[in-house]
This record gives C-alpha cells, structure tokens and sequence, in this order.
C-alpha cells in the first residue's frame, strides 16, 4: 500500500493543510519556461498565398450562387452582397508578394 507524504503534524492533514502546503511549496519553486512550436508550420509567404488562393475559390463560389440566384431575388440584400463580393478585383492580392521576414521565410 502507498501512501502520501507524512504530515507535519502527529494528526491527518486536512484538504484545507494539504493544500496550502502545496501552494507554498510551488510557490518557492523557479517557474519553468515552456517553449512550444508553432502549430502552422508554413511560411508567411505560403499562408499568403493560401489565403488569396482561398479567397479566389470563394469567389468563384458566390458568383456561382449569384448566378443562380432567381430573378424575383434580383433587389434582395443577398444578392446586392454577393454582387459587391463578386466585383472586388482580386488580382492586386494575388500579385502581391509579402516580404522575407528575418530567415524565416
């Protein structure tokens, strides 16, 4: 059978001791520094290229839907939105080329 840490005490600690005592005992240790990786691995450059890439593909999605969309729907704010996403000229994003950033890219 195992058991615990012996009590300060002669007598069982209580819940209310037994965590005081580890507070004050963690609050005495050093913290530790926890480095972690990035979770996206990618590079700024390729996560620009993905998202004007994304953005493309979904613009091609909505003018689908525009054009789909019935004529008695023609004065709705759905398609006066899909029209404004549908005349955005993306083009500029998509010859933009983010800078290096520092031997990361």
């Amino acid at each position: 059978m195992k058991t615990g840490p012996k009590p300060l005490s002669g007598t069982t600690m209580t819940h209310a001791e037994r965590q005081a005592r580890y507070r004050a005992h963690h609050a005495q240790s050093v913290p530790r520094l926890r480095y972690r990786s990035p979770a996206d691995r990618r590079s700024r450059s390729q996560r620009w290229r993905d998202a004007v890439a994304e953005l493309l593909e979904l613009q091609l999605v909505y003018q689908a839907w525009l054009d789909a969309t019935p004529e008695n729907l023609a004065d709705s704010a759905t398609v006066d939105a899909l029209r404004v996403i549908c005349d955005l000229d993306l083009s500029e994003l998509e010859s933009a080329e983010p800078p290096l950033g520092f031997g990361r890219d």
